[in-house]
């Protein structure tokens, strides 16, 4: 009878601490795939792949892909001749610009396709002018050609999309020299 009590308590001991341990380590799943569309891209469209695979070589949670036949992309990527920017419409959607004012200024194209991309996975500008911080935009100098999101940029996007419980508020993102 003490034998069995001891058994039944040493079970339930261990599917208790098997449920503290399966509650504490969130549940591995796939990636939130967005899709984006480069057919309004222009001259840019390679520059915004690469700017894609950027993210997905580093992020966990999230995937961007090129958008497929009958889909309806999640970002719509354009050229114009203003400034390149960013307008969300909520996490993981919205459109981007390529504006050649910047790639005339001697910005990097790379540099650029991946800090819009941020925008639209929920990071804001962090103007700190340091080239290791991707968000920094056009306050990095010109010289800068780092395209990769630092260790602080890369976490706070794989938080965002490991639920869909993350709002981002509609905004649009200039990419503008320091006054």
């Amino acid at each position: 009878m003490l034998l069995r009590r001891m058994a039944a308590a040493l079970i339930s001991a261990v599917a208790f601490v098997s449920v503290l341990v399966a509650g504490s380590a969130p549940a591995s799943a796939a990636p939130r795939i967005l899709y984006y569309d480069t057919s309004q891209a222009q001259e840019f469209a390679a520059v915004w792949t690469q700017g894609a695979q950027i993210w997905n070589s580093r992020a966990a949670n999230v995937r961007l892909q090129p958008v497929t036949a009958g889909r309806t992309p999640n970002i719509r990527i354009y050229a114009d001749n203003g400034w390149p920017r960013a307008q969300t419409t909520s996490l993981g959607n919205g459109r981007v610009w390529m504006g050649r004012e910047a790639i005339n200024d001697g910005y990097y194209p790379p540099r650029i396709a991946a800090h819009e991309l941020g925008h639209i996975l929920g990071l804001p500008d962090r103007r700190t002018g340091l080239c290791a911080d991707l968000m920094s935009g056009s306050n990095a100098p010109t010289s800068c050609t780092n395209s990769n999101p630092n260790a602080r940029e890369l976490a706070q996007v794989d938080a965002n999309f490991r639920t869909s419980v993350v709002t981002v508020t509609p905004r649009t993102y200039v990419w503008q020299p320091a006054a």
